[in-house]
């Protein structure tokens, strides 16, 4: 009998040892796909601390044959602004491609990629001084080096600070101001004018029907031209935070009124993982730079994308870039101006749409 207790006893010892066993490596296994399944960190990543080019802001900026490139800018408002041509493909080490390009008006100017070229146009001259204006010139290049004057007088009036984007293969260009610091609302435009070649422009709308405005950004989405924020500068701030949106850039509508990020100027935005991203900027209202990253699918609804780490200094008129699948950023006043570059990678799920917002 005794012998019968002591073998039962054994067999039950040898059960719960096999049983908390198997429970402690089912706890394992889980807590293992737990980790596997849980994101990776979301972090700006510091490239250049000092990147080759002089600190500046307002510059014109593209991506082109597999460079980002850095096209003239803003370095204080009683010079002419220059007009020096930066590119780098890694944003680390950078080129000088040429100390004085032939366009003079580099300070807010719009710039682009389109026919297998990098164009320049519009932009302000001699910020506060004798002899400041506007342009419509057009310019265009295949090297960065060598410039082509494609039009000194396109059909649109002379400004600066407009949104251009790439849209139905053609280029357009949306809003600005004629009269940059010494401006009122009747310098501020709400036009949209669109070309084909750089040279022959037409107009889509003198009145888009977004109150005119400067300083904002555009973007190309869902098949729709987007245009968001901007405002006025000076002698008297104001800002918006509504988001527009056209499928022929003649027909306009709003989106939101109010998006959930605060009114602004002079911030950057980017299209990224089927996103409109605004990154930035500066408001009169409280006066302040903004160092937030808002990104939405629809420019309705918005999220702020919350990183961990070290991110850049809260900013306005920085570049920005998407290469390399990253979006980046460089330069811009903090103040003071800088000329720090920046990235930012989104990790991506498996056969899954990658995951946005705070990790």
């Amino acid at each position: 009998m005794k012998n019968k207790c002591l073998i039962k006893s054994i067999l039950l010892l040898l059960f719960t040892g096999v049983s908390c066993f198997a429970r402690g490596q089912e706890q394992i296994h889980k807590e293992n796909d737990s980790s596997s399944s849980r994101q990776p960190s979301i972090r700006w990543v510091q490239e250049s601390s000092n990147a080759g080019w002089e600190a500046r802001d307002s510059q014109g900026e593209v991506v082109y044959k597999g460079y980002m490139w850095i096209l003239g800018g803003w370095h204080d408002s009683y010079q002419a602004p220059p007009r020096d041509v930066w590119r780098s493909n890694d944003g680390k080490s950078w080129e000088k491609v040429l100390d004085d390009a032939p366009w003079l008006h580099s300070d807010l100017p719009m710039s682009t990629v389109f026919k297998n070229r990098m164009w320049m146009m519009g932009g302000w001259y001699n910020g506060r001084l004798e002899g400041r204006s506007a342009s419509n010139s057009v310019w265009s290049s295949k090297n960065g080096k060598d410039w082509e004057l494609v039009t000194g007088n396109a059909g649109w009036a002379p400004r600066c600070a407009a949104a251009i984007v790439i849209f139905k293969n053609k280029m357009w260009i949306l809003g600005g101001t004629t009269a940059y610091y010494y401006g009122d609302k009747e310098s501020l435009l709400n036009d949209v004018w669109y070309s084909d070649d750089g040279k022959n422009w037409k107009l889509a709308t003198a009145d888009a029907g977004w109150p005119p405005r400067a300083y904002h950004q555009a973007v190309v989405l869902n098949d729709r031209v987007y245009i968001m924020g901007g405002g006025n500068y000076d002698p008297e701030y104001w800002g918006y935070n509504d988001v527009w949106s056209s499928a022929d850039g003649i027909h306009w509508r709003q989106e939101t009124p109010r998006a959930g990020w605060h009114e602004r100027i002079w911030f950057s935005s980017v299209a990224y993982r089927n996103c409109m991203w605004v990154m930035g900027g500066w408001s009169g209202n409280p006066g302040k730079n903004w160092d937030d990253v808002w990104y939405s699918t629809d420019g309705k609804n918005w999220t702020e994308l919350k990183t961990d780490g070290v991110k850049w200094k809260e900013r306005h008129e920085h570049s920005a870039f998407v290469f390399q699948d990253k979006i980046w950023i460089a330069g811009g006043m903090t103040p003071p101006l800088v000329n720090d570059v920046w990235s930012l990678k989104l990790p991506r799920e498996r056969g899954r749409r990658p995951k946005l917002g705070q990790p």
